[in-house]
């Protein structure tokens, strides 16, 4: 099926989309609003590329051949003629909006436009298309070349050939789907990582146990890869605070309402991995 993929957006999700797309096949475009956001974005594709080599897991050839599959563009227009477009910009409704209201304009007939939001409902997303039977929510996890997953999500006007489009698509490139039917804020996957992390927190937070006493617990007792206060670190804690804020604004949940250390952390800038100070000192 590979054909013609646009990704919008070219941080670490993008850049991860377009690499497993070009890897499968697929003519990628991949649009940011800077040429040193697309150098930084192409950049880390090769050295992920690179590291697969290095391993075995990928041919030198395939590597060079999957690279050239990759074009970049500030220009939104490139999309015209991609059969899916990816979005993968700023957690941001009032960004999102903006971008679907122009690929609204200058996508063909019949493509597929996705958001890769983890929290946004997709029926909010669509609407500002004059084609929401065309829009669809492709969660992909990070890092996009390592993690399995991508949750479909159905908005409340998505057609089954998009869904079905957006299906094939993923699996091409070497995802296993779920399918979230209805669209409520956080999907299933950010739903059930918010409540843990919320609890995590909260527990740290009154002094109930240690960090790293609560990820062993969750580790060892659940058979978690990583405790949810070593992955909120991950993430980033103010990605998971903007998350978590977004599903209780939605759903009025308590158990969602973010605990005010996480506020107060992301005030101070411990934010995690990516500032070298969260629940962990890195």
């Amino acid at each position: 099926m590979a054909g013609r993929l646009a990704v919008i957006g070219a941080g670490l999700m993008g850049s991860g989309i377009a690499q497993v797309s070009a890897q499968a096949g697929w003519d990628v475009v991949l649009r940011d609003v800077t040429d040193a956001a697309l150098e930084r974005g192409v950049a880390g594709v090769r050295k992920s590329y690179d590291r697969f080599v290095a391993k075995g897991t990928l041919a030198a050839g395939d590597a060079e051949a999957a690279l050239a599959r990759i074009t970049t563009t500030t220009e939104l227009e490139a999309a015209a003629d991609a059969d899916i477009v990816v979005e993968a910009v700023f957690e941001s409704m009032e960004v999102k909006a903006e971008v679907f209201t122009a690929l609204d304009r200058i996508c063909k007939d019949g493509a597929v436009l996705a958001s890769n939001t983890s929290a946004i409902p997709i029926t909010q997303i669509a609407a500002v298309t004059q084609r929401p039977e065309s829009v669809v929510g492709t969660h992909f996890f990070s890092p996009v070349p390592m993690m399995k997953l991508c949750e479909l999500v159905r908005g409340y006007k998505t057609s089954d050939e998009t869904l079905a489009a957006a299906r094939s698509f993923a699996e091409e490139i070497g995802k296993t789907c779920i399918v979230v039917n209805r669209d409520v804020a956080g999907f299933v996957t950010t739903r059930l990582i918010s409540a843990l992390v919320v609890e995590a927190v909260k527990l740290y937070e009154s002094g109930v146990a240690t960090a790293e006493d609560i990820d062993l617990a969750c580790k060892l007792g659940f058979g978690h890869a990583m405790g949810p206060l070593a992955t909120a670190d991950l993430t980033g804690v103010d990605i998971l605070l903007h998350a978590t804020s977004n599903i209780y604004t939605e759903s009025q949940d308590e158990k969602f309402a973010p605990p005010e250390l996480m506020r107060r952390m992301v005030d101070a800038g411990d934010i995690g991995r990516k500032s070298g100070q969260g629940f962990y000192t890195y």
